[in-house]
């Protein structure tokens, strides 16, 4: 049937589109209407379009159509080709008759249509017939697709108290089949759960609420199934399913709730400031920042004894201490805590008042505490000099349990011990009655030396050995002990042509003691001077003058001119200081020319020139003294080994006794090196010197440093101790020094005996000490044999 009917519409189509295969041939004439004979002019093949069905489910091959050609006299001459889209695959066309068919089954979804030629060829010289002519294949659509969403599942979200008709989300499904053929791919949108909290407009697929006043604490989450259909939601027709997951929105539409109206809390007395005493929490049905609280104070008598803070991540109220508690004062307190939010929606005002009150107790608790001093730290003065023994001041400590003071009369407080720190009183100044923290000076006291001594001092209880400790500063006043005197040292001098009366210096003092009214010092001399006077300005300093003129340094170069200088504190300090005058010569202006001996050289009729003169000579006769004692020293010595083959065996036989480890001059090493050069002169330290004053030779230790490292380090300790007598005394040392490279010649290490030495070091000392080194090596040898 529907072969049928294809052939028929292609035959309709092929007759309405002037694509008429079958031509008339020529010659052949037919009569119109009119009775006029019409001749056809024979013309080629021509054709437009095929249309097929898609997904065919037929048997066999699905026919699509008939190609014929006016050239094809059906004697089967004529051979049809086609060629183009799925020739040959998709498409194929019997080359004997024309007819095409579709060798499968096809789908518009995939191709649309296919463009295609055909030719009709002579099988025999398989020349063209006539010139290829193309045509289209179009695929019929029908409704084989169901509608597709562009997700599984889709996530969205709406504010709780949402009115109806709120936007919350638009879904949009596609269909594949075609839209411009039939209802197809018309969609059409309905819900399927999710009702009657949520609905959807038909035709675009957005989602609103249906509901007013959802309450996301009542329900949060909502799953919403939404149904796309085609062919208009018709029956029939095919759909699709997609999943809406919907949550509600916090808003703050909940006011913070305490979930008792009293609390009860307690901490102990000895809690620090800002340390917490406990926690309280209001509940929030909302989350987030709508879930965020404010924790404050708004009465109560311990408002100024404790605070409360915010938790940020908890939303807890923490109270903590605000000033030092005190068991033995007051034990409870009441607080009226209120909390708020912090961010309020004024869209929801009337669902308020979003805070809350709570009473909070606190109870103090007693503990054993440590003692108290009655002041945070003390300031004691006291007088320079002041006896040992003399009083400073006390200190007082309490125990606040009892609430007992410490003094003389309560010596059964269990707080009765004070000691000083003495890491602050290394030098022990002070001292501290143990019982009535009475403090005492131990040594004398120098204002000078020290004006302030800070000390610490410490309050045990004996019951718990707990400690507090205290501050104390001792300031030293002021006695007028030191005297005044100069404030510097002066050099002053005195012109030879100097008039009486003339200024030649003026001076100041200092003292080192503070009197409250300031310094005032007095100025004058020991006693009447013929050569100068001296003149108190008044204001701490005073003017030296001149009594007289004509003043000769060949007669005196200086003067001493003894000054006295007092003090008006009392009791009064004054001392002696002596001013140096010098005589010098100046100018006609009084400018010092020179104060040194060479002016009275001068004056005695020496010229510079003579003076040169004089210098000159010493300087020479100091070259030739110094030319000749290097002359002196270049005389040639006999050395000690003229050549190196005048190494003989040369024993030197000694029956001395050698003086032990303090004899460093007894005996000479050259003397085994070569016999011939010994010194005669050289004494033996055992044995009584036959002269006074022998010849000494030159240290050989100069370049020792070690022993003049040890002789300097002895003679200093002997000048620093201060138990040395006054007078010279001589302090005899034994030192063996060290570097050598025979090592010690002390027996106190030596072996038991001679065999048990070893000599072969001597092998590793050089050819000096080859025939030594032959002799003892040797002997050893012969031993072992």
């Amino acid at each position: 049937m529907i072969i049928n009917q294809l052939t028929f519409l292609l035959l309709f189509c092929l007759l309405g589109w002037s694509g008429a295969l079958i031509r008339p041939v020529p010659g052949i004439s037919t009569s119109d209407r009119d009775g006029r004979t019409l001749h056809r002019t024979k013309r080629g093949w021509m054709w437009n379009s095929f249309f097929l069905l898609e997904e065919w489910t037929g048997t066999g091959k699905q026919y699509v159509g008939k190609l014929h050609s006016d050239m094809d006299t059906e004697d089967g001459n004529v051979k049809y080709v086609l060629m183009g889209d799925g020739a040959g695959t998709v498409f194929e066309i019997d080359e004997n008759s024309g007819d095409i068919h579709a060798t499968r089954r096809l789908d518009r979804e995939e191709k649309a249509l296919y463009t295609l030629s055909a030719k009709a060829v002579n099988k025999t010289s398989g020349l063209d017939l006539e010139k290829a002519s193309e045509f289209i294949i179009k695929i019929h659509d029908i409704n084989d697709n169901e509608p597709k969403f562009a997700k599984d599942t889709y996530v969205a979200s709406v504010s709780e108290m949402s009115n109806v008709g709120a936007f919350v989300i638009r879904v949009t499904a596609t269909d594949a089949d075609d839209e411009a053929y039939g209802n197809s791919a018309k969609l059409v949108y309905s819900i399927l759960q999710g009702q009657p909290y949520f609905s959807v407009e038909p035709e675009t697929g957005v989602i609103r609420t249906a509901l007013p006043n959802m309450i996301r604490e009542n329900r949060e989450h909502y799953q919403v199934v939404i149904q796309a259909k085609d062919m208009a939601g018709q029956m029939g027709g095919l759909s699709g399913t997609t999943t809406v997951n919907i949550t509600l929105q916090d808003v703050n539409n909940s006011p913070p709730r305490f979930p008792h109206s009293t609390y009860h809390l307690s901490t102990p007395e000895s809690a620090g400031i800002g340390s917490s005493v406990g926690r309280i929490k209001a509940y929030d049905a909302d989350v987030g920042e709508n879930a965020e609280m404010w924790y404050s104070i708004l009465d109560g008598d311990g408002q100024d004894m404790f605070n409360i803070i915010t938790d940020s991540t908890s939303q807890e109220g923490v109270i903590t201490v605000k000033k030092q508690l005190d068991y033995e004062s007051k034990r409870l307190y009441s607080l009226r805590v209120q909390v708020t939010n912090t961010h309020i929606d004024r869209r929801f005002e009337q669902l308020g008042p979003f805070s809350d009150t709570a009473i909070v107790r606190i109870t103090v608790t007693d503990v054993d505490e440590p003692p108290v001093f009655s002041r945070t730290l003390y300031i004691f003065e006291v007088d320079e000099d002041t006896p040992a023994g003399s009083s400073v001041g006390t200190v007082s400590a309490r125990d606040p349990d009892t609430i007992n003071h410490l003094s003389v009369s309560c010596l059964s407080s269990p707080v009765r011990l004070y000691t000083i720190d003495r890491h602050t009183d290394l030098e022990r100044l002070f001292n501290i009655d143990s019982n009535n923290g009475t403090i005492s000076t131990l040594q004398g006291l120098d204002r000078e030396t020290s004006k302030w001594h800070n000390i610490s001092v410490l309050a045990t209880e004996l019951s718990t050995a707990l400690q507090t400790r205290v501050p104390v500063f001792i300031k030293v006043r002021d006695v007028n002990d030191n005297a005044p005197e100069f404030a510097m040292y002066y050099e002053t001098f005195v012109c030879e042509n100097v008039k009486a009366g003339q200024l030649i210096q003026t001076i100041s003092a200092v003292d080192t003691d503070e009197p409250l009214v300031g310094h005032k010092f007095v100025f004058s001399l020991s006693s009447i001077n013929p050569n100068f006077t001296i003149f108190d300005n008044e204001d701490n300093t005073a003017r030296i003058l001149t009594r007289r003129g004509g003043f000769n340094r060949r007669e005196m170069n200086s003067y001493l001119l003894p000054v006295v200088i007092s003090d008006n504190d009392y009791p009064i300090q004054s001392s002696t200081s002596t001013l140096t005058v010098r005589v010098c010569a100046c100018d006609s202006r009084g400018n010092v020319q020179t104060c040194s001996t060479e002016a009275l050289l001068l004056s005695a009729g020496l010229s510079t020139g003579a003076l040169v003169a004089i210098l000159l000579c010493i300087l020479i006769l100091l070259m030739i003294v110094v030319l000749f004692a290097a002359l002196r020293r270049q005389k040639k010595k006999e050395p000690l080994i003229i050549s190196k083959e005048d190494v003989r065996d040369n024993v030197v036989s000694y029956n001395d006794e050698g003086g032990g480890e303090e004899d460093t001059q007894a005996f000479d090493i050259g003397t085994l090196r070569n016999p011939e050069v010994i010194d005669t002169n050289k004494l033996r330290r055992d044995i009584m010197p036959e002269m006074l004053f022998p010849f000494r030779r030159s240290s050989p230790l100069k370049d020792n440093t070690d022993v003049r490292d040890f002789i300097n380090g002895r003679l200093q300790e002997n000048d620093s101790d201060p138990t040395a007598p006054p007078y010279d005394s001589l302090a005899t040392y034994a030192y063996e020094g060290n570097g050598s490279l025979a090592e010690s010649l002390s027996s106190l290490e030596s072996a038991a005996t001679e065999g048990d030495q070893e000599f072969e070091y001597l092998s590793h000392w050089g050819p000096q000490f080859k025939k030594l080194a032959d002799m003892y090596i040797g002997q050893e040898s012969q031993r072992e044999t």
